[in-house]
């Protein structure tokens, strides 16, 4: 694995992470952890395929 690949994955795991960790900080639910977790991956998505950032 190249340096690079390990610094993506690295990078969406942390920003997984801090959206669970915000959304429970704000909803005081893991369910709704969990849920804005997998959803940062939609908007994720939607930026790169939009792609004006």
């Amino acid at each position: 694995m190249s340096a690079k690949g390990g610094a993506v994955t690295a990078g969406v795991s942390m920003g997984m992470a801090l959206a669970m960790i915000l959304s429970f900080q704000l909803n005081h639910s893991i369910l709704w952890a969990i849920v804005h977790g997998i959803i940062s991956w939609f908007y994720v998505i939607h930026r790169a395929l939009k792609g004006n950032y």
